[in-house]
């Protein structure tokens, strides 16, 4: 699906930046699951919006691009990016060991992992640990907080605990309304995604325990495209320089996410 671009978006095509190191020349073509705020969501018009969608959408205006947004499920969006269906993958993405093989990276924000629960934990979960054996888990299919449920499901049965039911969703607000129901325990989300959902629904859920598992999210480049990837890695420098990636996350209430340092060197 080709969803709205945010005005102000420039019509300018840059003569740098064409076929094939991008697809359609002018265009700036993102793939990303526009269902997890503050990260990417929907407007209730229908507009994409979130940290992602403005920050890539100012990326593509400094190449002097039109930025165009598709939806695209999780769990296939490595595989549209390596089919040639986007330019870039922007979407929360981890950069993870497995994922660096098939695709390159530029970092541009921190993230993290909770688990939220109603409010008052009648439970008494603590976190991603033994308290949630023998409990029901909501999450978002093929995510990191799906991996790690597993992986304590596994070691709640090694240590001879019952195991964790996990139930998995296409969206967030699916994985969440099986929490607001009592269908399940708990819900493992990325900790922007349960911040976001806990200040929409103010007194109806908190989170039990810390964030977990610190982590870079990058935006994906398809390999052997190093044009583009030197394109986008100094658009995003000159929007951290000039303060819009400030603005924008601060926006979402995101501005602890910034990682200056880590952006590639000058030199």
């Amino acid at each position: 699906m080709v969803v709205a671009v945010p005005a102000g978006a420039s019509q300018r095509s840059n003569p740098k930046l064409k076929p094939p190191a991008i697809l359609q020349a002018g265009e700036l073509q993102f793939c990303s699951t526009i269902a997890t705020p503050p990260v990417e969501y929907y407007t209730a018009g229908h507009v994409a919006t979130g940290t992602d969608v403005e920050l890539g959408s100012a990326i593509a205006r400094q190449l002097g691009l039109k930025p165009v947004w598709l939806n695209t499920g999780f769990t296939d969006i490595i595989p549209a990016l390596q089919a040639g269906h986007c330019d870039l993958i922007m979407s929360d993405l981890y950069i993870k060991p497995t994922r660096l093989k098939v695709v390159n990276f530029i970092p541009y924000m921190w993230a993290s992992e909770s688990v939220v629960v109603k409010k008052g934990n009648p439970t008494h979960i603590t976190g991603m640990n033994m308290s949630l054996c023998g409990h029901r888990v909501a999450a978002n299919f093929s995510t990191t907080a799906v991996e790690d449920t597993q992986a304590q499901s596994k070691a709640c049965t090694k240590a001879g605990k019952k195991a964790i039911t996990i139930t998995q969703f296409k969206t967030p607000i699916q994985a969440l309304q099986q929490l607001a129901l009592g269908r399940a325990t708990a819900f493992a989300t990325t900790t922007e995604n349960g911040a976001y959902y806990m200040a929409q629904r103010k007194g109806l859920f908190q989170f039990a325990g810390p964030a977990y598992g610190k982590i870079l999210a990058g935006i994906a480049v398809k390999k052997g495209n190093p044009r583009l990837e030197s394109a986008v890695t100094a658009a995003l420098r000159t929007l951290f320089d000039n303060h819009t990636y400030a603005r924008i996350f601060a926006k979402f209430g995101l501005a602890q996410e910034e990682i200056a340092k880590l952006l590639p060197d000058r030199n």
